[in-house]
This record gives structure tokens, sequence and C-alpha cells, in this order.
């Protein structure tokens, strides 16, 4: 089940919402109170994309859409988490065992082969889980911004009943399952869009897809669906309807942002969902001390961690994977990539990329720069234009630059090469490969040589000594 994205954006439509009430970011949820089975259904085509990647792999913020979906149920820490997949499903096993498969005890994959509707992918999974009794929440690869909270209480919400079902009121409700209730508001069924009268496309209610099932309620629901309709599938909907028949009490959940149930079926859609995605993210680091200067043109991926005080510069770009200390500053026009750490009161400035490199503390790169495979010791700093050369076409190399170096505009280190602590590079100097700069040497020239040993003030402790008697 996917539903298309009906919310406004807010965040980058103007600073009016920008400085609206938002929600803080929720605690880390209690244990869940009866054994958890999570099943993900990612096996659907994607046609609607055009694009040869699979839907549930197209790229959200840093992480895939089923990665992201996945990520906010591992919270609940799961006992058992099942994927269901077919279209390109070696493809698509391999990114979530790589993405996101060290979060969760058990992560699983199964084949539904030719899809036949929900119900079927369910009675899949459920074969794989025949020995599981507890919780079986279903979760959809598609829909990346559902939380870890809605889900939780979703799952709580059940308690003796057969099933807890998750509805919302979408702006608009075209082409999405009705929820169906009695005169006193309990829940009756769910009645698909095509299948409505007119009083019931009137209803604004709609079913959003996800579910929590009493196991031992879903196997013999599962087992008595039939493909009685036009498409001939199986649909997991009959099985929350054969709860109702049975007189047994069916509990809903209504989301509280509708936007949590936005699901991706083209590639406008994930446009609009990226959105969503990186407003929550941007508010999540303002509400923790993180000195954005304009969200609008700031753009962090999930999974990335910032200090407080730390400023954020415009036109930064911030990827998944990426560590940053407090009271740093960052851009503008800066690129930080995967794997990049900076330590307290580091500085990467203006037109500067860094990718798998770590800046110690107080280090600087401010202008021009490309840093790549380094490490980068504290107080150190990088001049405008620098380059570490850190690929030769096959491989990549580490360049180690030592504290309170200096390296001069124009300086190009191709690696690996070791620049020690104190040295100094002339500007526009090339450092060949394999280089070893000692501490507190001067390298100047085309290619480097060693010019002179740096003269260089005493450090405070150092002066201090020289002033006993």
């Amino acid at each position: 089940m996917s539903l298309a994205p009906t919310a406004p954006l807010t965040l980058r439509g103007g600073l009016r919402t920008i400085l609206a009430p938002f929600p803080s970011p929720a605690p880390t949820p209690s244990p869940m109170p009866r054994p958890l089975a999570v099943i993900c259904l990612a096996a659907g085509l994607g046609k609607r994309t055009k694009v040869s990647l699979p839907k549930v792999l197209l790229p959200l913020c840093g992480r895939t859409l089923a990665a992201s979906a996945l990520a906010a149920v591992a919270s609940l820490q799961p006992a058992r988490t099942v994927v269901v997949l077919h279209h390109q499903k070696d493809k698509v096993q391999k990114s979530l065992q790589d993405a996101v498969g060290g979060m969760f005890a058990r992560l699983e994959f199964v084949d539904q082969g030719a899809p036949k509707g929900t119900g079927h992918a369910v009675q899949v999974a459920m074969q794989a889980l025949a020995d599981f009794r507890g919780d079986v929440l279903v979760i959809y690869g598609d829909c990346p911004l559902i939380t870890t909270a809605t889900l939780q209480e979703l799952c709580a919400l059940r308690g003796s009943s057969p099933c807890s079902v998750l509805t919302a009121y979408p702006d608009d409700a075209t082409g999405l399952g009705r929820i169906l209730r009695d005169d006193e508001g309990r829940f009756c069924g769910i009645r698909e869009h095509r299948d409505c009268s007119e009083d019931e496309l009137a209803i604004d209610e709609i079913n959003a897809g996800f579910y929590c099932f009493d196991s031992d309620a879903l196997r013999p629901a599962l087992a008595s669906l039939t493909p009685n309709n036009a498409q001939g599938e199986l649909y997991l909907t009959d099985a929350v309807a054969n709860f109702v028949q049975q007189g047994q009490d069916v509990q809903t959940l209504e989301a509280a942002d509708a936007a949590e149930i936005t699901g991706v079926n083209s590639l406008a859609d994930l446009a609009v969902a990226r959105a969503m995605m990186q407003e929550r993210i941007l508010l999540e680091h303002l509400s923790n001390g993180v000195l954005i200067i304009d969200p609008t043109t700031t753009w962090i991926d999930q999974g990335v961690s910032i200090g407080a005080d730390t400023k954020i510069q415009p036109c930064t770009v911030i990827g998944a994977g990426c560590a940053i200390g407090s009271h740093c500053e960052v851009g503008p026009f800066a690129h930080l990539r995967a794997g990049t750490v900076l330590e307290d009161h580091a500085e990467i400035g203006n037109f500067v990329e860094a990718k798998k490199t770590r800046m110690g503390a107080g280090a600087k790169a401010k202008h021009l720069t490309y840093l790549g495979d380094a490490t980068v010791g504290a107080k150190a700093n990088i001049g405008a234009g620098t380059i570490t050369a850190n690929y030769d076409g096959v491989h990549k190399y580490e360049t180690k630059i030592g504290a309170r170096a200096f390296l001069g505009s124009g300086s190009v280190i191709v690696a690996p090469s070791e620049i020690g602590d104190d040295a100094m590079t002339g500007a526009g100097a090339v450092v060949t490969r394999g280089s070893k700069i000692g501490a507190s040497e001067v390298w100047v020239g085309v290619p480097a040589k060693k010019l002179k040993m740096r003269e260089l003030p005493p450090r405070q402790g150092q002066a201090m000594s020289k002033d006993k008697p």
C-alpha cells in the first residue's frame, strides 16, 4: 500500500513556518510488551518510477526507501524481521543487508515469487515465521516516513484484539481504501476505493496499510483468503474483514501526521518525500542546538551527528556517515561526504570537499580544498587550493597531516604521504607519492624538497619552562 504524498511542505516554504512550533524528537522506545516480528513488503516492480533501479532502493537523504522504513522499526528491537522480495531480489537483499543488517537481531529475506497481492506476500512471510508467536507488524518498503513512535503505539494498541489498524486523514483520499464505521464509531471494515459507493467515497478516513496482528489470529485469517476480486489477488484487508465477521474487535490508530504514511510511486512522489524527510532532519538538529543559518539551502542526510553550538553556513551538503563535533563551522558551499569526522572546533570553509577525512580539534580548511582519505591533526591549517591526490586510477591511499602543520596555498599532496607535526609546505608545492615530511620541516617546490627547519614560536608550555630558574 502506498499513499501518495499530499501534505504541504513547510520548512522550505518560508521563514513563517520555520519558526512554528515543532515536536521534539521521540524518546527512546520502551521494550515491547510481547515478542515482535516485522514483515516488510518490498517486492513491487515500481513501474511508475520509469527507472531501472528497484523502487525500494530509490535514494532518500542518505538511505534507500526500504532502509529508511526498516530503520524506523529497528528501534523496536524485533526478534525477527522478514523482508518480502521479488523484483531484482538479489540486488535489494544485498543493499538492505549492508545498510541495516547490523540494526537487527535477525534479518531474513524471502522471495514472494510472482506477486499475488498483499495477503499472498504476508502468507509467504509467515511461512518463515512458522515457529513465531507474538505481535506481527506489517510495514512497507516504499513508505519511508513512518516513525518509530507511531509503530510502537500501533503495537501497544492491539492489546487482546486480533489486530490493530493504522488510519489517516489525508488531504486527498483518491484511490485509497476507506475505513468503515458503524453508528457508534466502531470499526467495521475497509472498502477499497473502486468498490466504494458514492457515500463511502465521501469518507475521509483511509486505511494506511500498516497493521499489527496477533500471530495466532493471523494464520487462520490468512488461510481463509480467496482471490474473489477483479485482480485475482489475495488482499490483506480481507484478513481484517475476517475478524470483524467473527465478531471480534479491531482497534484503530489515527496517524498524528498523515505525512508519515506517504508512499512513493513515482519520482515526483520521491521528491516530495525527500523534502519531508529533509525537513524532519533539519528540525531535529535545530532542536539539538545546531545553528543552521539557512535551512532552505542546507542538505543533511539521515544518520549524521552534529554537536551543539556548531554553525552550518548556507549551501552546505552533509552526507550520511558524517560526524561533526561541537563548536565547529561548516560552509558556506561545503560538501562533507561519507566517513568525514570533524572534532570539536574544527572548521571546513567555502568550496571545500572532504571525503573519509578526520579533521582534528581546531583544524581548519577554509577555502577551495579537496581532502580525501586524510587524517588532519589538531590545529593544522590547510591553505586555499590544497588537494590530497588520493586516487591513482585503481586504488585510493591515505594522507597523514600532523598537528599544527601548515600547508601553503595550492599544495598538492600525492598519497600515500605523511606530513609531520608542525611541518610546512610552500605555496604550490607538489609533495610526491610516498614522501615523509618530518616534524617541523619546510618543503617547497615541484617536486617538493626539504628547504629548512621551520622556526616556531614556543608553545605556552615550552615558554613557561624557559622562565624557570
